[in-house]
């Protein structure tokens, strides 16, 4: 079967606090999906029914519609997928990279990239993963949980200087680009860090902070990709700094020994694997002086702009940004 005979629904957009970076991802893969020959349609499913009618406007204009949780429903059970042949996953955060999007596409019998309903979820859920980080031998920083309801200020910092001291990191448990996320240094921040993590989730992670250099390392084909090094101006690889040009300075094959990037690759494939994710993704890192390593995050869906981390680690493999489209497609089917 030809590319022209296979019909892409792309899904963009979302309803998460994470939706103008799926919105920037969907601007590129329209494009690749469009040069390699595919029969694309753009759906964002927060809008339910009423689609855009103008692509281009949708991408850079602001929303014209109300976004609702709800509309997902009706989109994937509407005539729009009647004749999809795969949909291609372009959302990140809740409701699109949390198994959610997965589950309705299940159900109406729709292929998707991506990984699968358990590993989705797993994965967006960084308790989970870091319980199955603690069973599969994948090293990450020490760690407590917050609960909605539980949060006695003083009680959380006790159990900071017990478990691990500062700095420390708090992060909503399943929230991503570093959104919600604060790095205390003391306990006068402790409080303002919980307000801020409970903002978009109702559990937080508070986790041990590593100092080190930040690694990340794509996994394509069940294939561990050359580690890439992200070398933030402003110290912290924060919102601002991943998604602004000329914030951060990329470095593609990370400028480590090859013993270093062969541990790397092997603890990003053990962490891969211990989600059971599927096709694609990407294993975030820090990296010691000593070259220790330790594993943060695993990312089912991640950014997939033309200059996005993935492309990067593809493009040092010799894999183009069309031939990485490709082949998550392929994979699909």
């Amino acid at each position: 079967m030809s590319n022209s005979d296979i019909s892409v629904a792309l899904l963009v957009g979302g309803s998460s606090p994470e939706r103008n970076v799926s919105k920037a991802s969907g601007k590129s893969v329209l494009a690749a999906l469009s040069f390699l020959g595919y029969k694309v349609k753009v759906i964002d499913p927060a809008y339910g029914l009423n689609q855009p009618k103008d692509v281009e406007k949708f991408f850079v204009e602001k929303d014209f519609t109300e976004l609702s949780n709800r509309n997902y429903v009706e989109v994937i059970n509407s005539t729009m997928f009647d004749d999809v042949d795969v949909a291609f996953i372009a959302l990140h955060g809740k409701w699109g990279e949390d198994g959610t999007l997965q589950s309705l596409l299940e159900l109406r019998g729709i292929k998707y990239t991506g990984s699968k309903v358990l590993a989705s979820a797993t994965a967006m859920d960084k308790c989970m993963t870091k319980v199955m980080f603690q069973h599969y031998d994948v090293a990450s920083p020490r760690w407590f949980v917050i609960n909605r309801n539980e949060e006695d200020v003083e009680l959380i910092k006790s159990k900071i200087k017990k478990f691990f001291g500062y700095p420390c990191v708090f992060k909503p448990n399943d929230s991503g680009s570093t959104i919600g996320l604060t790095i205390c240094r003391g306990d006068v921040e402790v409080g303002h860090a919980i307000k801020t993590a409970f903002k978009y989730s109702n559990k937080i992670l508070v986790e041990e902070y590593i100092p080190g250099r930040e690694m990340t390392v794509a996994v394509l084909d069940k294939h561990a990709l050359p580690p890439l090094e992200i070398k933030p101006k402003g110290g912290f690889y924060d919102y601002e700094s991943k998604y602004t040009s000329g914030m951060s300075e990329y470095i593609v094959p990370a400028q480590i020994p090859p013993k270093v990037a062969e541990h790397l690759q092997h603890q990003a494939l053990l962490a891969y694997n211990s989600v059971g994710c599927e096709s694609y993704g990407r294993i975030d890192f820090r990296l010691t002086t000593e070259y220790k390593s330790y594993c943060l995050e695993v990312n089912t869906l991640p950014g997939m702009t033309s200059t996005s981390l993935v492309p990067k680690m593809a493009k040092a493999a010799g894999i183009s940004f069309e031939e990485l489209i490709d082949r998550i497609i392929k994979n699909s089917l």
